[in-house]
């Protein structure tokens, strides 16, 4: 009988930690869901190819700024004057060197990929000729600080040539954007990673 009792109460314990086992295993951490539900909610299947939009005219650019998002960081280019129903042009692309526009020189930025930015909006007023933003060729932008961001990783300005503003974004790898216009600003945002809601 103590046999039984002895071999049963084993048979229940080997059961007891087969079953903490499997449940430490299968076990979700904080972290770990909150990562899932993050990468479910964002929506970022943009692709990563050229995107470009034609001018209705060329509108003073009146500032360049920053932000970070949950699932992608953000650059904004206000455009003075203009409206939702303006039309600013612009082409985005991903480039293996940033050339300056006009000269054609090199300008180096830091990050594993570089955007090309092209807004139809030169840093100046093309009525007065006087400066609208001041960007400074092969400089960061004024006022951007991207540190401590997720993908954004170097800013420069490259020129304002024959009515566009060029900006060179240096990024933490080939990684998803979109660009698009609302109320006198274009906005790139570049997700923080591929996952993505497709």
């Amino acid at each position: 009988m103590r046999r039984w009792g002895t071999a049963l109460a084993a048979t229940v314990l080997a059961g007891g930690a087969l079953a903490a086992t499997a449940g430490a295993a299968g076990a979700v951490t904080p972290a770990a869901a909150e990562a899932a539900a993050k990468a479910a909610a964002c929506e970022t299947g943009w692709g990563s190819g050229e995107k470009t939009a034609q001018p209705a005219g060329h509108t003073p650019l009146g500032s360049i700024r920053t932000g970070r998002h949950a699932c992608y960081d953000r650059m904004v280019f206000d455009v003075k004057g203009a409206t939702a129903a303006d039309r600013v042009g612009y082409r985005v692309a991903y480039v293996d060197t940033l050339y300056q526009d006009g000269s054609g020189e090199e300008i180096p930025l830091g990050g594993g990929a570089i955007l090309d930015i092209h807004v139809s909006a030169p840093s100046y007023d093309p009525g007065t000729g006087g400066e609208s933003y001041p960007g400074r060729a092969r400089k960061p932008l004024p006022g951007v600080n991207v540190a401590g961001y997720q993908t954004f990783r170097d800013t420069r300005f490259g020129a304002s040539f024959e009515g566009e503003t060029q900006v060179g974004l240096g990024v933490r790898a080939r990684l998803p954007f979109r660009v698009f216009q609302t109320d006198g600003r274009v906005v790139v945002d570049v997700a923080h990673s591929w996952n993505a809601v497709r």
